[in-house]
């Protein structure tokens, strides 16, 4: 009995919340002056939690991925780990920021990894991300995941 009062509180103040709150899907000030985001979620004094991030992250890439397919024909061709890097620049550069490595794309068009991985090493990212442009490259040219020992 008494779950079922706290379960019928916790969707009453629910509903309430959402129409006092409103949701907002871009961060926005609220009236103290706090970074907020959704439904009055104060991101400065509690931020989110891991399983949140987590989510968003999931979220991200499976919007990132619908893009990509949708972008270049031959994402779908590449093995898993190559996906995964071109996932990876996306994400990092945005897609329109991806598109400008022409030379690359060119080449993984052509399923030229070696040159798309050159490539990718011989632009500005690379020098911003340092390591990650390296171990990406890498990645690229080997199209596998090697266990360091």
């Amino acid at each position: 009995m008494m779950r079922h009062i706290k379960i019928q509180c916790k969707e009453i103040a629910r509903k309430m919340l959402m129409k006092h709150e409103g949701l907002r899907l871009k961060p926005y000030r609220c009236t103290a002056g706090k970074l907020t985001i959704g439904f009055g979620r104060n991101l400065e004094d509690k931020g989110i939690t891991e399983v949140e991030a987590h989510n968003l992250l999931d979220n991200d890439i499976d919007s990132l991925v619908s893009q990509l397919i949708k972008t270049y024909p031959w994402f779908r061709e590449l093995n898993d780990v190559r996906k995964a890097v071109v996932i990876d620049m996306a994400f990092n550069l945005g897609l329109a920021g991806f598109s400008a490595f022409k030379k690359t794309i060119a080449y993984l068009t052509q399923h030229d990894y070696s040159n798309a991985s050159r490539e990718m090493l011989n632009s500005k990212w690379a020098v911003q991300v340092g390591y990650r442009a390296n171990e990406l490259s890498k990645l690229m040219e080997n199209g596998e995941l090697r266990s360091e020992k």
